[in-house]
């Protein structure tokens, strides 16, 4: 069976740096005030409810199942504190 490769097309196509400047510069776009969730834990608070609410009800899997909810942030918290590598570590030491 022959493979059929794919052309690369705009932005896939461009060179690491000609992506990272056209990146750079949407970020540039956003007033100061507004850049960053993690500078103004309100703004994150008022953007997640919004997109809470552009969800239907009976799709909010999160709000009736609270356990799947805890599960998911445990994970979460996981991947992103380096839960793997300690594991990872305590197994290599055996």
């Amino acid at each position: 069976m022959e493979e059929k490769k794919k052309s690369l097309r705009g932005f896939a196509a461009m060179s690491p740096e000609r992506q990272r400047e056209i990146a750079r510069k949407g970020g540039e776009s956003v007033p100061n005030e507004k850049r960053s969730f993690s500078q103004n834990p309100n703004l994150a608070a008022e953007a997640g409810r919004k997109g809470g609410q552009n969800v239907n009800p009976a799709k909010r899997s999160f709000s009736q199942n609270h356990e799947l909810a805890s599960q998911a942030g445990r994970k979460g918290g996981h991947a992103s504190h380096g839960g793997n590598k300690i594991k990872a570590a305590t197994t290599a030491s055996e």
